[in-house]
């Protein structure tokens, strides 16, 4: 039987995404991303198409390697300006009944304690909707802008992040009973103090002794998303995550990456289908396939190559305004994200790229594949595409807002509908058993959260 496709949104809040300089196009409305309206018409839009959920990604410093300097970034709206993504899910939340909201953040610069009480807090707001994207962080201009010299290093991020995952997992999952708030108001007892208790941690990276602030949220912790494909990425994936983001080229590059994180799930003792894995996809739909054609043609004249080397300079810790145009792309080993430079080096061993092949592809989408057509062919290469790499889902990106998301709401979703590979409606519950299924709302051993469960038990 062939399995349901998942649809994720991905957007950020700022204006240039994924897709330098398409901000210019007449028909975008990516600069109004300061504007509340802008947002709620997207969420609107995203469950009218039955989107599992909108994927907020995040960065806390500007992408300021390209050139030595975050001109080129700040010329062409880079990710930046960028606002913070967590304040948007309250209000989408408030115009919707089912999308999910996966926001990321960067817990190298966020104390654990505030925030595990964010994440509840937004989890009891939205009913049991919020996912969060675990990120170590990529960007040197962040660690400055949290005081330090530099960031720490790729794998000993994910040391620390391994102690933080443990004492958030604590705070949400240990501190309170279920049955802990009472809400008896002829005893006059709201919650019951014997069944709080203090998480007392005294670990390498932090010290906590406090009890959580927030009373048990739908989900307590909520959905797990991670997106590192390095070795220690996919360990720490193994390890922690529910739903996996991967980005690549070609499904050559994207199906080991897919079977290596389903492998380092069972190296955990966790079932290989305990994670949801999406890819990052750009759709590019019209009513037929010459004028979906002639839309990226059209796209294409307003992208910033410029742009596009900013953005994989980012990414990868490597200053590509040093290199020619014409010059071959040869892998370097940096303390930015490692998959990014993996794309267009050693991931493909039958492709070579040059300076220009990457700014032109990057311009369109980032580092994903780029799907034209009607909503026929468009959804047979998304069909073969997942059952090529063994993705759950697809991120979608946006080339123009909101007409990216639209087109795949009111041609490729029906389309898709009618082959039976994408819902026709939404399954009752909080995110995670959306995904994964009813009365699945907790995480369940052998996921290390639900230990701290039985350690309270």
């Amino acid at each position: 039987m062939n399995r349901e496709i998942l649809l994720n949104a991905f957007a950020m809040n700022c204006v240039g995404h994924q897709s330098p300089g398409l901000w210019r196009h007449p028909r975008d409305r990516s600069a109004h991303y300061t504007e509340l309206s802008y947002w709620l018409d997207l969420a609107r839009t995203l469950e009218r198409g039955r989107f599992d959920g909108i994927f907020l990604a995040d960065v806390l410093g500007v992408y300021d390697v390209y050139g030595g300097a975050p001109d080129t970034a700040l010329r062409t709206a880079i990710q930046v300006p960028a606002n913070d993504p967590m304040l948007l899910v309250p209000a989408m939340a408030s115009v919707t009944e089912h999308l999910g909201f996966g926001i990321t953040s960067t817990l190298t610069y966020e104390p654990p304690f505030p925030f595990a009480r964010r994440l509840s807090t937004l989890d009891h707001l939205t009913k049991g909707r919020i996912g969060w994207n675990i990120v170590t962080g990529y960007l040197d201009s962040a660690a400055r802008a949290a005081g330090r010299e530099r960031q720490v290093a790729h794998d000993d991020r994910y040391d620390i992040a391994d102690e933080y995952m443990e004492l958030v997992y604590r705070l949400w999952e240990e501190s309170w009973d279920d049955d802990a708030v009472r809400r008896d108001r002829d005893a006059g007892i709201f919650t019951d103090p014997a069944k709080v208790r203090p998480i007392r941690h005294a670990g390498a990276h932090y010290r906590l002794d406090a009890i959580h602030l927030a009373e048990p949220s739908p989900q307590r912790t909520p959905v797990l998303y991670q997106a590192g494909s390095s070795p220690r990425g996919r360990r720490f994936a193994g390890r922690h995550a529910e739903c996996v983001f991967v980005s690549g080229p070609s499904a050559a590059v994207i199906a080991p990456r897919v079977a290596a994180i389903r492998e380092a799930a069972r190296a955990e003792g966790r079932s290989p289908d305990a994670i949801k894995v999406f890819s990052m996809m750009t759709l590019i739909l019209d009513e037929t396939d010459a004028a979906a054609a002639a839309k990226l043609d059209e796209y294409r004249a307003y992208v910033s190559h410029e742009g596009a080397l900013a953005l994989m300079s980012g990414w990868t810790g490597v200053d590509f305004s040093r290199l020619p145009l014409d010059a071959q792309v040869r892998h370097v080993e940096s303390e930015a994200g490692r998959t990014a430079m993996d794309n267009i080096t050693r991931a493909d061993t039958d492709r070579v790229w040059t300076v220009r092949e990457v700014a032109e592809h990057v311009g369109i989408g980032g580092i994903g594949p780029v799907i034209t057509g009607g909503p026929q062919r468009v959804a047979d290469a998304v069909e073969a595409w997942v059952d090529a790499t063994g993705v759950d889902g697809l991120n979608l990106c946006y080339v123009v807002m909101p007409e990216s998301f639209e087109t795949v709401v009111d041609l490729l979703v029906p389309e898709l509908a009618r082959r039976g590979r994408y819902k026709t409606a939404y399954q009752e519950g909080t995110l995670r058993e959306k995904l994964f299924g009813a009365g699945q709302a907790r995480l369940a051993l052998p996921h290390p959260a639900a230990t701290f469960r039985s350690v309270r038990a």
